[in-house]
């Protein structure tokens, strides 16, 4: 409980929130069409994929750029998060996505808005194929990052940045559709 008391786990709690924040405004704001005709898949994912390695860039420092829950709990579970880090994680990036939303809400014209930019399954997709597509899209991305992340690596965060990203980007290119 002494890391409740210090300053780096509440920068790092905010900087998570403010990471989260802007992925959900960058990634779903250029999700929305702005145009008639079919969304842009590319754009989405790229969206993304350079929202999550410039968010990794800035806020690797301060708390790892997890942004995603699903990272979080990845660290936790690979015991490289203590429990009360990762609560304060996840929290932070739910108030965050919520915020990011929410901000993107307010920001875009409502004949624009839509759905916000979330996605849904195709039909002739199942939600038990939706779930499984989505269950593996996440291992490959939750892998790459622990792997960037290793400390048999080089250290630092800014490296990670890339392969995170292209590999974000990559499973939205593999999965929206």
């Amino acid at each position: 409980m002494r890391e409740l008391r210090s300053s780096s786990f509440w920068r790092a709690v905010l900087a998570e929130f403010l990471g989260s924040l802007l992925y959900a405004l960058l990634g779903l704001g250029a999700s929305l069409r702005w145009a008639p005709g079919p969304p842009s898949v590319l754009g989405a994912a790229l969206a993304f994929g350079l929202a999550q390695a410039t968010l990794v860039q800035v806020l690797g420092h301060v708390s790892g750029g997890h942004v995603n829950p699903a990272v979080t709990l990845a660290f936790l579970v690979a015991s490289q998060l203590s429990l009360a880090r990762a609560l304060g994680y996840l929290l932070a990036q739910l108030l965050g996505n919520l915020a990011g939303a929410g901000v993107l809400y307010g920001l875009t014209p409502a004949p624009v808005r839509g759905t916000l930019g979330l996605s849904a399954l195709h039909p002739g997709v199942g939600p038990g194929q939706g779930m499984v597509v989505e269950l593996l899209l996440t291992a490959q991305f939750v892998l790459c990052v622990l792997a960037s992340f290793d400390d048999r690596h080089d250290g630092r965060p800014g490296s990670a940045a890339l392969p995170v990203g292209f590999s974000l980007a990559l499973g939205h290119l593999f999965g929206v559709r």
